[in-house]
């Protein structure tokens, strides 16, 4: 008989890539994780893995067993979302992966409702980057991942994850207000007009990042990158501060008057916010609630 743990080390490690990264989301350690898998290929009695360089690659054996561990996971999870239904009470863990505006504009007033509604439900909250977190969901690292979407640059698929909108955020560009380092950045009235000043963006990779530049060159200009930070209240320090300038999304701003001019784009653009979970998983009532509370979070915002 197969052992179910160690199967699912070989659907990490073909997640994953690597036993070292099968190591750190698993908490295990590297030599546990090569163990196991050796073990799991004398129970098979077939080779799994051959190596290539430094590298590991599954046999087509071992691509079956994947195939058929995601059916016997997956099937798991909707066994523990029907025994969840039984119970009146909505109860237990859900892990959540959030990026930081929807964790500031959103995720505080939803955990006040569902401290309310469902005092015997524990929330687990780990700020990530939207395209990690649908990774890591998938990989079941996270119950309910946060994502975004910015126009023409869509957001990686994984098979097994629904997706569930939640709000379309404007998108702007944030300038110093007027009179702000001796007056330099108050004849911006467009997009165009910020050509020669200084710009922060999101580091390399993030969606945020490519749109910001698509933008810019269409408008005719290279931006001028002083800075680079995924913390996008340290962009809106660096704009009130008259550092810089940024396009920057709506849910930055939400909870207080920002200190920035907004200047509307051309053709006025939106991202979209949305949530995500294993199919296999999404009629868990746990989810259910969590995915409500966001909801009604997102319809309080201002329609913009």
């Amino acid at each position: 008989m197969l052992d179910m743990k160690r199967l699912r080390l070989l659907w990490e490690l073909n997640a994953r890539g690597t036993i070292v990264a099968v190591a750190e989301a698993l908490s295990y350690t590297p030599s546990a994780v090569s163990q196991q898998l050796a073990q799991l290929e004398r129970e098979a009695g077939v080779p799994l893995l051959l190596k290539s360089g430094r590298t590991l690659e599954l046999t087509p054996a071992a691509e079956a067993l994947v195939a058929e561990t995601e059916e016997l996971l997956a099937g798991l999870e909707r066994a523990e979302a029907a025994l969840h239904l039984a119970h009146a009470e909505v109860s237990g863990t859900v892990r959540m992966a959030v990026f930081q505006t929807a964790l500031l504009a959103l995720l505080p007033q939803a955990l006040e409702r569902l401290r309310e509604t469902h005092p015997h439900l524990r929330i687990e909250v780990v700020q990530h980057e939207p395209a990690a977190g649908l990774k890591e969901t998938w990989a079941r690292g996270f119950d309910l991942v946060v994502a975004e979407q910015y126009p023409g640059h869509a957001a990686p698929h994984f098979q097994g994850l629904d997706r569930e909108p939640l709000t379309r955020d404007p998108l702007m560009l944030g300038v110093p207000r007027l009179g702000t380092s001796d007056g330099i950045f108050d004849g911006i009235e467009s997009l165009a007009d910020a050509a020669e000043l200084p710009w922060v963006l999101e580091p390399v990779g993030a969606a945020s990042r490519h749109w910001t530049l698509e933008a810019c060159r269409s408008a005719g200009f290279e931006p001028d990158i002083r800075f680079e930070t995924a913390d996008l209240q340290a962009h809106l320090r660096l704009i009130e501060s008259g550092n810089a300038v940024a396009l920057l999304p709506g849910l930055v701003h939400y909870r207080g008057a920002p200190e920035v001019r907004l200047i509307p784009l051309p053709g006025d653009p939106h991202r979209t916010v949305f949530t995500a979970a294993r199919e296999s998983a999404g009629s868990r009532p746990a989810l259910a609630a969590v995915r409500a509370a966001l909801r009604a979070e997102a319809d309080a915002l201002p329609e913009a």
